[in-house]
């Protein structure tokens, strides 16, 4: 009897473990001794289904479902003629479903409790699955995900998620009521007040203040959403200036009791010098407690900032953003200390980072920005990179920030602000629906007719699910979250008032996602989207995507929107799905990962400065989301080959980044990168190349893998794709 077999195997509570022959021999075993004599299998046509198992599981490259095993176990039976055993063992699966079926959710928290539901507790590579907030948080998503399935969600969308048709993604959440994105209107907040836990927050008298009233609503609007959020640096910078005026007025009043000369160029020293103290102070606080603040849903923040000199008027309000925005670059690639006291890259707050005339050539105004910026990346992997020439160009003339790490609002001309430009800071994301173009060409066989037909029926699939979405928000009540719906984040509603208007006529976008476009060509063409012979058609289906998109919208003023989905986990769930529905096929579901969205594969060979540009067009077809990347080696001692990409992400692209690698192991103290090897199993493990420490537990591992910096590790299919990436520069 072959007992060497390394795949693993999959059980309905999630857990992954060890394949082990003889389960299956025991379950024949068992329904064998129920059958007559006469009608009962011998030992070795028992050994024989068992073998011939063990055979087909050792074939496959990903780990195999519990429920695929008993599916060969029965027609392994069947194939030996034991036709009243297989009637038996198919009698003992039945009951078993039943008895699980009373309570769908308990195996599903029990495992959470224990630590061993691999796929939950890798979902998320920026929150760790053993403290007990997060755990909290998850066994809530465990009963949310058992009602959506149950109650509250109709029977297609369900079989189309679980097969990996489509991905309805947050259904963790989808019971609370809750929303994506946010782009917070801090400005509001900071100057007409808010109210945080029924406490009137008045508007802030100093930088300091602003700033640390600015991380407890960052923390309030996390534990009211479950997706990214954004704010300004430029909203910040108003309270330098009252800052500077404070503080000059408590110069003049020391020195005056003191004697001494108050002579203004004297006073505006001193207090210049003490005004870069409190500045330094308050990008500390924020930086500080964003990171360690905890939100209800057990993780930090997932926070964006955003830094955008001509997003206020020149003069001393810019020079006075400029002062904010050197502080945060400073700090942040200084980084933070870990327990053992190592200078490490944190995960949040994300940076972004806009180029514009000003800043992007050597002599420009704010040049040193843009120096400070290039080495920050090197070290700490932020800022990304926003394009204000190429942004106005898709945006008409606007230039704002992502939600959170890469989905847009769409530039609304119902949606305006006083001064004559679109409002963007206020407005929110209702949610994703993702469609798997890979099982689309996997379903269509080839058949390009069959392709449109079957890429049509799915995109409708989407918008049901997506409608799913927006009637679950519509009649919630701003009483649920106050500080999003009444005290400014969002809106400024009455109590008791419902969020319906907010949901319609451009306020917010609803998100249809995708992934898997160059593998979807591979099927379809035999080639890369790359590939000039496969691009027109990569090109038409990111347009028909748009074209749904804009005849939703039209027919019932909503904001439908084309996003690049940031897939973690779901793109190990999408490729065992693709593997179990269509086998292994060269090229396309040969790997346990599919590509995020429009991006180049990782594995492509393609400089830096072709992928940026082959993207870019792509990327006007995302509007509602999208962020490319290349990939490069440490580059500290390398500025000027970061600024030359810096200024071609300026003239070519939107939105991008640089993923460095950022490393450390706590058992020899190597700083550098940690790599991936398979063990002997067969399971991909990260090992540092100096001792060859592989205990997770004794490494710090930061990688970009959906727009921000996870550090939690990752699912095998997610760390597949980080080992397959190649250098692009």
């Amino acid at each position: 009897m072959n007992m060497d077999v390394k795949t693993n195997v999959i059980k309905r509570n999630g857990e992954e473990v060890v394949f082990d022959l003889s389960k299956i021999v025991n379950a024949v075993k068992a329904a064998n001794e129920e059958v007559d004599r006469i009608h009962q299998m011998n030992e070795y046509q028992i050994v024989a289904v068992a073998d011939n198992i063990a055979a087909q599981v050792g074939e496959l490259p990903h780990a195999v479902n519990v429920e695929d095993i008993q599916d060969m176990v029965e027609r392994g039976i069947m194939e030996m003629r034991g036709y009243e055993v297989a009637q038996k063992y198919v009698r003992y699966r039945y009951r078993r479903e039943l008895k699980r079926k009373s309570n769908t959710t308990d195996n599903g928290i029990l495992s959470l409790i224990e630590n061993i539901n691999e796929e939950v507790t890798q979902e998320n590579s920026n929150k760790n699955p053993v403290i007990n907030s997060t755990q909290r948080d998850y066994m809530a998503g465990e009963v949310s995900k058992d009602l959506s399935k149950r109650v509250l969600l109709p029977a297609e969308i369900v079989n189309a998620h679980e097969e990996g048709i489509i991905h309805f993604h947050d259904s963790d959440y989808f019971a609370q009521k809750e929303h994506n994105c946010d782009l917070i209107n801090l400005e509001d907040m900071l100057q007409n007040g808010t109210v945080i836990s029924e406490t009137l927050i008045e508007k802030p008298h100093s930088f300091f203040t602003a700033c640390n009233v600015t991380t407890q609503i960052v923390a309030q609007v996390a534990s009211n959403q479950y997706g990214g959020q954004s704010f300004t640096l430029a909203h910040l910078a108003p309270f330098v200036d009252i800052s500077r005026k404070k503080l000059r007025r408590s110069v003049i009043e020391e020195r005056r009791e003191c004697g001494e000369s108050l002579e203004d160029a004297i006073v505006d020293r001193v207090t210049e010098r003490r005004l870069r103290e409190e500045v330094k102070s308050g990008i500390q606080t924020i930086q500080y407690q964003l990171i360690t603040l905890m939100t209800c849903n057990g993780q930090a923040p997932f926070v964006t900032i955003f830094m955008y000199l001509d997003e206020v008027a020149d003069g001393q309000l810019r020079e006075d953003l400029a002062l904010i925005i050197e502080e945060v670059l400073i700090q942040r690639m200084q980084g933070v200390k870990n327990e053992k006291g190592v200078w490490i890259t944190p995960a949040f707050p994300k940076l972004i980072y806009v180029l514009d005339e000003d800043n992007v050539t050597e002599g420009t105004k704010y040049w040193h920005l843009t120096k400070l910026a290039a080495e920050c990346t090197a070290k700490r992997m932020v800022p990304d990179y926003i394009s204000a020439k190429i942004m106005k160009e898709l945006k008409k003339g606007e230039v704002y920030p992502c939600m959170g790490c890469r989905s847009f609002l769409t530039v609304e001309d119902t949606q305006m602000n006083e001064d004559g430009h679109h409002k963007f800071y206020g407005r929110f994301n209702q949610g994703v629906v993702t469609i798997n173009l890979v099982d689309v060409a996997c379903s269509s066989e080839g058949d390009m007719d069959k392709f449109w037909e079957i890429l049509d029926e799915r995109l409708e699939l989407c918008h049901r699910g997506l409608r799913c979405r927006h009637e679950r928000l519509l009649g919630t009540v701003s009483d649920v979250a106050p500080i999003l719906w009444q005290y400014g984040a969002l809106a400024r509603l009455k109590k008791g008032e419902v969020i319906d208007k907010l949901l319609y006529n451009g306020y917010s976008t609803i998100s249809l996602g995708y992934a898997g476009l160059y593998e979807m060509c591979m099927r379809m063409l035999g080639k890369s989207h790359t590939d000039p012979e496969a691009r027109p058609f990569a090109l038409a289906v990111m347009q028909r995507l748009n074209d749904k998109c804009k005849e939703w919208r039209e027919a019932e003023n909503i904001s439908y929107s084309v996003y690049g989905t940031p897939m973690e986990s779901t793109t190990y769930k999408f490729a065992k799905c693709l593997q179990k529905r269509f086998g292994i096929i060269e090229g396309v579901t040969d790997k346990n990962y599919i590509t995020n969205s429009y991006h180049v594969h990782v594995s492509e060979e393609i400089d830096a400065f072709k992928k940026l540009k082959f993207e870019a067009d792509f990327q006007k077809l995302s509007p509602g989301g999208a962020i490319s990347y290349i990939e490069v080696p440490n580059m500290q001692n390398n500025i000027p080959a970061v600024l030359s990409v810096m200024k071609y992400i300026y003239d070519n692209i939107m939105y991008a980044e640089l993923n460095t690698k950022s490393d450390y192991c706590e058992c020899c103290g190597y700083d550098g990168e940690i790599l991936i090897k398979e063990d002997e199993t067969g399971k991909l493990q990260w090992e540092c190349p100096n001792c060859k420490n592989m205990d997770q537990d004794k490494m710090f591992v930061a990688r970009r893998t959906c727009g921000y910096i996870g550090t939690q590790f990752w699912n095998q299919g997610r760390t597949q794709e980080i080992k397959d990436r190649v250098l692009h520069l």
